[in-house]
Formats: structure tokens, C-alpha cells, sequence
């Protein structure tokens, strides 16, 4: 079988990559393919590797052992968290959005390349707020922005690291049917999050990191007992509610119990 005809199938592949910025590795034996039109939600605690693993995909990072295999071709896009971010720096939120510009010598933007922006701002619904300052932007526009951003590189993978961290109910869910949309048109996206119910539980694909993959699979395959109590260190008892894995932390349901 031809191993290099697999890996073509696949944008990105990590092979038994261990990664670490000291002696202590922060990933270990890591093995996973993101595909084309993949949808993958990455869930583990902090310090679990979550972000590393992000930079072994994006290409910032090598591993110590083990292999990142790229298609030769894929675009690939990156959402950062928002917390990282300096929101202070004097940069509108079109300014912002044309910074992703690649492969550029002239150092102001083309009528083309403006066009372009407006079209993908009012995509995602944030338009009118082009001339603003990017630190006058609520947390649900602040991630339309980035996603903006990346989206302005046509990738065909897009990686987002906690995106729906600091950002209301109502903006996590239109975040979600945004991402849904862009993957029904073709774009790969995988994402990590520490929100078991309020995103994991919606995807398609999850995979359980902590240090290494425990699972991978639905969200049935991951959202139980046993996958969380490895992956994040304590019991966690899951109902299901209307079809889907409900996460609860024991300790409160017991005390709910003993009070009920």
C-alpha cells in the first residue's frame, strides 16, 4: 500500500509526534489527520497541549520526534485567542482584516483587496463596524474579525484556538451555525475548546488531549464518564438531554441530590 497516496488524502497529518519546550515533552506520541471538510473539536483541560498541538498543524512549531505531514498545496488559516491579542494597537477593524494580505509589494491595498474585505466583513455581519477601532468591538465581533482575517486567505484549513472564549450564548451560537456554513462550503476547521456543552457536544468529530489523544470520535465516543475522568482528571457524570451528552461535574450533583 502506498503510504504517501494515504497521506494525500489528508491536509495535515501527525504521525507519533512528541513536542515539548523543555525537558518535559507537552505533547507525547500524538497521532491524528484532519481531512478535507473535517470538523474536529479538540477538548482537554489547560496545559493539556491544546495550543502546541495547534502550532505542530500550523507549521510554528517541529516536533521532537515524529513526523507533520502537509498537503504540498493547503491554505491553511489561524484564529488566535482573543486574550492574546493587543487590543490597544491603533488599527481599525478593516486595517486589521487586511494585514492576512500575502505575497504583497505594494504596502497599501488595491480597490480589489478593499472590495474584498467589505465582502467578507458583511459576510460575517460586521460591515458597518469597519472603520471602527478593534478594541471598541464586543468579544462576539472581536472573533468575526479574526475569522474575517482568515478568511481573507481562502484557506481550505481553518484552525481556531478557544474561539468562543469571553463571548456570550448568543454569540457562541451564531459563531457556531458560522463555522457550520463555512465547512458545508468546503473549509476544514479544527478548533479547541473547553466548553464541553456549549460547543464539544455540537460537532461532529472530537478529540480527547491531554498530553496525548485518549479518544477520538463522536461526541458519544468522547462525551462519557470514562474519556473525561482521563482526559480531565476528575469524575464528570454525563446525562443526556434531548439527544445530546450533557456534562455534569459529580460533586455538584451529589450536593443537588443530598439537598433535593
Amino acid at each position: 500500500m502506498n503510504l504517501e497516496r494515504i497521506t494525500m488524502d489528508y491536509l495535515v497529518r501527525i504521525e507519533g509526534a512528541t513536542f515539548g519546550y523543555d525537558a518535559s515533552p507537552v505533547l507525547e506520541d500524538v497521532t491524528l489527520a484532519v481531512g478535507p471538510r473535517a470538523f474536529i473539536g479538540v477538548v482537554g483541560p489547560s496545559g493539556s497541549g491544546k495550543t502546541s498541538l495547534l502550532r505542530l498543524l500550523i507549521g510554528t512549531a517541529v516536533p521532537q520526534r515524529g513526523t507533520v505531514t502537509r498537503r504540498p498545496d493547503v491554505a491553511v488559516a489561524y484564529v488566535p485567542q482573543l486574550e492574546t491579542v493587543n487590543w490597544n494597537f491603533p488599527v481599525t477593524v478593516a486595517e486589521c482584516v487586511l494585514m492576512a494580505r500575502t505575497g504583497r509589494t505594494l504596502p497599501w491595498p488595491t480597490r480589489h483587496e478593499r472590495a474584498e474585505v467589505s465582502r467578507v466583513l458583511d459576510r460575517l455581519g460586521i460591515g458597518a463596524l469597519a472603520e471602527r477601532h478593534i478594541r471598541e468591538l464586543s468579544g462576539g465581533q472581536q472573533q468575526r474579525m479574526f475569522i474575517a482575517r482568515a478568511l481573507l486567505r481562502r484557506p481550505q484549513l481553518l484552525l481556531m484556538d478557544e474561539p468562543t472564549t469571553g463571548v456570550d450564548i448568543t454569540s457562541r451560537h451564531d459563531m457556531l451555525h458560522l463555522l457550520g456554513e463555512l465547512n458545508a462550503e468546503g473549509v476544514a476547521i479544527l478548533l479547541t475548546t473547553h466548553d464541553l456543552n456549549g460547543v464539544a457536544a455540537h460537532l461532529p468529530q472530537l478529540v480527547a488531549l491531554n498530553r496525548t489523544v485518549l479518544a477520538v470520535g463522536s461526541a458519544r465516543d468522547v462525551i462519557n464518564g470514562p474519556v473525561l475522568e482521563r482526559t480531565f482528571g476528575a469524575p464528570m457524570e454525563v446525562l443526556e438531554h434531548l439527544g445530546m451528552p450533557v456534562v455534569l461535574d459529580r460533586y455538584d450533583t451529589a450536593d443537588h441530590r443530598a439537598s433535593a
